[in-house]
């Protein structure tokens, strides 16, 4: 039995139909409300409006649920790699062997970035933001091996993932290279995605870099966990670029940008930020958590709540055990995952967090991941494009699988001046 919900406007009722997810979300379905009432919705931010139907990822923000195409989590961080992840979000089934050792080839044959591609690298200054550089050397790779980018089935879906998905990490590594004035490290077949990676971030010419299982074993973590997450800022940013018919380059070009807002994938920075300016200011965690409450100086709780999670981010529980993983594998501790400690505890016995749903999201535990990876600060949300690209890929193949898609276009209110006319400039 369908469902509908009743709208009245100026005495007239209008019903709107009901859809249900497979989750049992519930919508109503406003898509013919303009022609039918003459009117629109007004929701800033998107907060309440849904603006596709997806079979990608799930979240129940007041449960902590995080599922790729109806797997938990938890189930792939124990289970699986992130390759493994980045073929079930980008096809919608976990791989066969054989479908999983041709997309692990595929990615070490397409790692090489054409050689004049190295030169552009040399155009930027040592102080240009990596995430500039990613964006613009995406957008770049379009100009190479067309053939690659052209789309049409299946076959050349895989291959198009896979050169996307292995020349962003060699993009990322020569970045950070020529900030640091090294030479660029060439990429190496015979590793896996996550050592070669390392490998190019972090060897020099006379000695090749050597992870630890447990390092190799915790970036392939933090991958996993950032490879999707339903229609955040810049994953509703790559699908409203592939809406136009725009090619996967220029749609995922588009997502970088939108992941460089701190609000967005810079939010792992200010957590690191935040935990320096306490140790530097040799703060007592409880006096920081009054400060906060306080609302004294503008000073922010960072890494704690989240815009859909009402309950713990279920990443952020298997990030803290990577976390303390890798630290006592170095035989290390870092006063930062110190007062993070502390300030988590504080947090979570505090009636003014918990009544707010303030909890730890996944921001909270990245950034002390990655340094104790030995990631800089400016390469943090490099990074988060690296492990958000196959749910960058899955949403644009979505859109470009539709053949009954539109392209995106939202409505406005208009708030501005009326009845204004042109003057010339001499009366102005």
């Amino acid at each position: 039995m369908s469902r509908s919900a009743a709208l009245e406007l100026d005495g007239v009722v209008h019903q709107l139909p009901v859809v249900e997810g497979s989750e049992g979300e519930l919508a109503i379905d406003i898509s013919k409300l303009r022609d039918t009432t003459g009117y629109i919705t007004l929701d800033d931010g998107y907060g309440n409006t849904g603006s596709c139907r997806s079979a990608i990822t799930y979240i129940d923000g007041d449960a902590g649920i995080l599922r790729y195409r109806g797997i938990p989590i938890e189930d792939l961080a124990g289970r699986s790699s992130f390759v493994e992840t980045a073929w079930l979000v980008i096809f919608g089934k976990l791989p066969t062997v054989e479908e999983r050792n041709r997309f692990a080839d595929l990615l070490g044959e397409n790692s090489m970035i054409d050689e004049n591609m190295r030169k552009h690298f040399d155009g930027f200054p040592a102080s240009a933001p990596p995430m500039a550089i990613l964006s613009a050397m995406i957008n770049t790779l379009s100009a190479h091996n067309p053939e690659l980018w052209n789309v049409t089935d299946d076959d050349s879906m895989e291959r198009a993932a896979a050169a996307l998905m292995s020349k962003v990490r060699t993009i990322a590594a020569a970045a950070y290279k020529s900030s640091i004035g090294e030479p660029k490290v060439y990429p190496r077949y015979d590793l896996k995605y996550a050592d070669h990676f390392l490998h190019m971030m972090f060897s020099v010419p006379y000695r090749d870099y050597q992870p630890t299982k447990e390092v190799t074993a915790a970036l392939n973590l933090f991958l996993m966990l950032h490879a999707d997450h339903e229609q955040n800022c810049s994953t509703s940013t790559v699908r409203m670029v592939a809406s136009s018919k725009a090619n996967l380059l220029a749609s995922c070009a588009a997502g970088v940008c939108a992941l460089w807002g701190p609000l967005h994938g810079g939010a792992n920075v200010a957590v690191i930020e935040m935990l320096q300016s306490i140790q530097d200011m040799k703060m007592p965690v409880a006096e920081y958590v009054r400060k906060v409450k306080a609302k004294e100086d503008g000073i922010k709780l960072m890494g704690f709540g989240h815009r859909v999670y009402k309950n713990f981010d279920p990443r952020s529980r298997i990030l803290k055990k990577a976390v303390d993983d890798v630290l006592a594998q170095q035989h290390a501790s870092d006063p930062l995952l110190d007062i993070a400690l502390e300030l988590e505890a504080a947090a979570l016995s505090d009636d003014y967090f918990v009544s707010r749903k303030l909890y730890p999201n996944v921001d909270f535990y990245s950034g002390i991941l990655l340094r104790s990876l030995g990631i800089p600060l400016n390469m943090f949300t490099v990074m988060f494009a690296i492990g958000r690209m196959p749910g960058w890929i899955a949403n644009w193949k979505e859109i470009h699988d539709d053949s009954k898609g539109r392209i995106y276009r939202p409505r406005q209110v208009y708030v501005g001046p009326t009845g204004q006319s042109w003057e010339p400039r001499s009366e102005r």
